[in-house]
């Protein structure tokens, strides 16, 4: 190699390849592949275009590893003293990013990278320009996404706990005949929701709306052990369809002594006709209710959210039975075989 590279022992040559395997540092393992690429009998060029870099870099590197061996592989900038982006300002960092910047003193409700900057400054002592404060949150993984609206429940905590935790132990303790599922309702629009999807660059994709919305509603129970999905739809959500529901349960949990029907606290599972219908099946079906403004304590909103995503969002329908067909497709695919009633359809 004419002077470029020193000569090594092999034993030092096969050391010198199991470190840059070792090497998890991006720009330390590149130099490394340009050592090994030239003790391997390649010209700077060949080296350069291997591993993608200038043939300048190659002669930079190949000359500081002449001189300082091994060590001059190092970035030099380790000199200027301790890393700015260290494990203490990285985990602030993402503690900044966790809360919002109201409770840092900050009038803004939404967080800037200016005001991450400037508000890590001033809790660390340590200052960074924008473009590696931008570095920072990729090696902390944060992201800007949409936040997730929530209503708090009313119930004081211990109030709501208590309820959690006697649901929960009804499942874990259920009696040999019992049955456990969870109940809720869902919409069906013709006007259809609209969902994040992937475009072309300088795309924006269009989703026609009708002229008229039109709706329909389903009400499910989702088993809690095995998963199994029964399901009404309606033309109205009110105490009637519930009743359905209940109905349609009795009739698939024949064998079953007493059905646990887990369920929030809307209003059409409390009404006076509901509850004239649950005293009417004689204890066999039993109604707990969740703490208010707890949907994910509701396992079966995960299925309304998978139908969602994956027929109503952006759909193309022109009418609503044209999306109602792919509706109930959906729900049949999801329903155990053995479990899988037939559609009741409102009058």
């Amino acid at each position: 190699m004419d002077g470029i590279m020193p000569e090594l022992r092999f034993a030092d040559k096969q050391k010198l390849i199991r470190r840059m395997r070792k090497c998890r540092q991006a720009g330390l393992k590149t130099r490394y592949l340009i050592i090994v690429n030239l003790f391997s009998g390649r010209t700077p060029a060949q080296t350069a275009a291997a591993v993608h870099v200038a043939r300048s870099t190659v002669y930079r590197v190949a000359t500081r590893f002449r001189l300082l061996g091994e060590w001059g592989l190092l970035d030099r900038r380790e000199d200027n003293g301790q890393a700015k982006l260290s494990d203490h300002v990285l985990a602030e960092l993402d503690r900044l990013v966790r809360s919002s910047p109201e409770d840092c003193g900050w009038l803004r409700p939404t967080w800037t990278r200016e005001m991450l900057a400037e508000t890590l400054a001033q809790r660390t002592g340590v200052g960074l320009h924008v473009t590696t404060l931008s570095r920072a949150l990729q090696m902390i993984r944060a992201r800007r996404g949409r936040p997730r609206p929530t209503v708090g429940c009313p119930w004081p905590k211990r109030r709501k706990n208590r309820r959690l935790r006697a649901i929960r132990q009804l499942l874990a303790t259920l009696p040999k005949g019992h049955v456990a599922l969870y109940a809720d309702e869902a919409d069906v629009h013709l006007n259809p929701k609209i969902g994040l999807d992937w475009m072309g660059y300088g795309q924006q994709k269009t989703v026609l709306t009708p002229g008229q919305n039109a709706k329909w509603y389903l009400a499910g129970a989702l088993q809690a052990a095995t998963g199994a999905l029964v399901w009404v739809d309606g033309q109205r959500k009110n105490s009637p369809l519930f009743i359905r529901l209940l109905q349609r349960l009795a009739q698939v949990y024949a064998k079953a002594k007493v059905i646990h029907v887990i369920l929030d606290n809307y209003r059409i599972h409390s009404s006076r006709i509901t509850q004239e219908a649950v005293a009417a099946f004689g204890g066999r079906i039993v109604l707990h209710f969740l703490p208010p403004y707890c949907p994910q304590e509701n396992k079966i909103e995960r299925l309304w959210q998978d139908l969602h995503a994956a027929v109503t969002r952006n759909h193309r329908c022109r009418t609503l039975w044209q999306l109602l067909q792919r509706v109930y497709r959906f729900l049949q695919r999801r329903a155990r075989p053995a479990r899988r009633p037939t559609t009741a359809r409102a009058a």
